[in-house]
């Protein structure tokens, strides 16, 4: 499946939903052109950037939302100046060292990421076509890549090529060669979701886990036009450990977890050393073809000789391949600290950060590999199962810049939407013949993304233009609408032109918004809505090289008047002079003047 296919059954949704302009077209071949590119000078480029840059709307309640506003808002200090000094980036610099500070950084790596950013900024000459504040972001963007593990001087190719969805975490899982199961033991403080996250883990290995060996033996072609969420998967069989003795109904919650994602636990009670309990887990591995185990240990409430020595046993009992330190963001620059503790006692191989999607500032994914060079490898963004994800240092340094981040948002709108029904909506797209079924399904499928906020915070130049208030608007707008399409017969969902530009169109309208409990006034304020996404999703898909039926742009005009309708005189008058002036669809073109 195209990259572009599920960028533009994306966009569809989301144009449809939250009536947005997007900042960002799909080229014919897959790429995606957003509102910040890199150009070959390495200068983050933007079409609209200033205005997203300085936006100071009231930021969604997430993640990295602090940081990203003051971050973002330091662009202001700049100006139009054509050459960065000192004197002209240290206002900037204090700006974004309060803001670091402010979202629990560790105070030596808010130092050095501001000491690395001064470095590549200093007596550069602003590139030709970019502002010195554009620049200043790419600099910010390529020490945060660097400090979180990344490479930003990696960036422009990588072993997966052009396609961006398939650049493989930095820090991969181990694989035991010689048939031998794979172990992954975890660790942590009680309360930092250990058991949570093992039951995450497992279900990732089972189903998602991409098996970048097999995607080497594809063709560059193939690589190219395909999902990371549609590549070859490794497909472990896993079998988990209950190691954790002493927490009440640990055993059990990792059984009911277990049993979800239908995965074996094996215990061994509370009665049994935990070393034991990992030993013979390892053994039954063995001997039934399982490939993975991955061991549920204890935790204690502080950092303590005896949970190090429990777990050195443990270590030693099984040889683990990775061991993993579940750390909770919300703990602040303290889980790098923690990061460090744990893997001088023990040996660590990387960290799973879990409630990113809480009220943490951010600190700890900036901190973490800083303080104690070990990376993180996945992320917990939700409560569910399925809410785990490989750890990417460059599109949290997108998100954290806001500049969001559409790899991620198109791979899960791809999980939502079978290549046959993207296919299908793509050439819907390019003929502009949305139906309001296509509305409901499109809804649906943006509803099962997550909560509209966080689909918005994955936009680029959304997060800042869009506040909590709006989002409440827009979730109620969604409700309407889809109260009105439950009010139409199936004709009129297949077929919007008879409430767009038919001559009963007003009447059908007036039935419908009584029959859904509405005014008249926000029936056709949705037809109009409607109409004018169809005409945008048109356009956009021309853009992409997807093609177009003639005349496939819809009159304004004509819907104006329909919904006049016979006895509303001075509304038809209205439109016909309209339509005279030549505005959009009425023969002088998009942008007439």
């Amino acid at each position: 499946m195209r990259i572009s296919i599920s960028i533009e059954c994306l966009i569809a949704s989301l144009a449809l939903t939250t009536a947005f302009s997007p900042s960002f077209v799909v080229h014919k071949n897959g790429a995606v052109l957003s509102r910040m590119t890199t150009r070959r000078d390495g200068a983050l480029t933007a079409g609209s950037s200033r205005q997203s840059l300085r936006s100071r709307g009231t930021q969604l309640d997430m993640m990295f939302d602090q940081l990203s506003s003051a971050l973002t808002e330091v662009a202001q200090n700049f100006g139009g100046k054509q050459r960065m000094t000192e004197n002209s980036i240290e206002p900037a610099l204090k700006s974004v060292r309060r803001a670091l500070l402010d979202a629990d950084v560790n105070l030596d790596v808010a130092s050095a990421l501001l000491e690395g950013v001064k470095r590549r900024s200093l007596g550069q000459e602003v590139t030709k076509g970019v502002t010195a504040e554009q620049q200043f972001i790419k600099a910010m963007y390529d020490e945060l890549l660097d400090m979180m593990g990344g490479d930003a001087a990696a960036q422009k190719g990588g072993m997966m090529g052009s396609n961006p969805s398939l650049q493989s975490p930095t820090a991969r899982l181990a694989v035991r060669a010689g048939g031998e199961p794979t172990v992954i033991l975890l660790a942590g403080l009680q309360g930092a979701g250990k058991t949570t996250a093992a039951g995450k883990l497992a279900l990732y290995l089972k189903e998602r886990e991409v098996d970048y060996d097999a995607v080497m033996e594809m063709s560059e072609k193939e690589r190219s036009e395909t999902l990371a969420s549609r590549m070859p998967k490794r497909n472990r069989k896993v079998l988990l450990a209950a190691a954790d003795i002493y927490r009440p109904a640990a055993i059990e919650q990792l059984e009911i977890l277990g049993k979800s994602i239908d995965v074996t636990v094996f215990s061994m009670g509370v009665d049994t050393d935990p070393a034991e309990i990992a030993k013979k887990a390892v053994e039954k591995a063995k001997l039934e073809g399982y490939d993975t185990v991955v061991v549920d240990t204890a935790g204690r409430q502080v950092v303590d000789e005896n949970l190090m020595e429990e777990l050195r046993r443990v270590k030693k009992a099984v040889e683990p391949d990775e061991t993993l330190l579940v750390v909770d963001a919300m703990t602040g620059q303290a889980a790098a600290s923690l990061t460090a503790s744990f893997d001088s006692a023990v040996g660590i191989t990387g960290a799973i950060l879990t409630k990113l999607d809480g009220d943490s500032r951010g600190g700890a994914a900036v901190s973490i590999r800083g303080v104690s060079g070990k990376p993180i490898k996945f992320v917990g963004v939700g409560e569910k199962t399925p809410d785990l994800e490989p750890f990417y240092p460059d599109r949290m340094a997108s998100r954290i810049l806001g500049m969001g981040d559409v790899v991620s948002l198109v791979e899960k709108a791809s999980m939502e939407v079978s290549d046959a029904d993207a296919a299908k909506m793509q050439e819907k797209m390019a003929k502009a013949e949305f139906d309001f079924d296509d509305f409901m399904t499109q809804s649906k499928m943006v509803s099962s993304m997550g909560s509209m906020a966080g689909v918005a915070k994955m936009l680029p130049g959304m997060g800042n233009m869009i506040d909590s208030s709006q989002i409440g608007q827009i979730e109620k707008r969604i409700k309407k609408s889809e109260s009105m399409i439950k009010s139409m017969t199936k004709k009129e969902r297949a077929n919007p032109d008879l409430l767009l530009t038919d001559k009963s169109a007003r009447s059908r309208i007036i039935r419908i918004t009584k029959g859904s409990g509405l005014a008249f006034e926000d029936g056709s304020n949705f037809m109009s809505e409607f109409q004018k996404m169809r005409t945008m999703i048109s356009r956009m898909s021309k853009q992409a090289g997807l093609g177009g039926a003639d005349g496939a742009e819809p009159d304004m005009a004509d819907m104006e008047n329909a919904l006049a309708g016979a006895g509303n005189r001075n509304a038809r008058r209205a439109a016909k002079k309209n339509k005279k002036k030549g505005g959009r669809g009425g023969g002088m073109g998009f942008g007439a003047r």
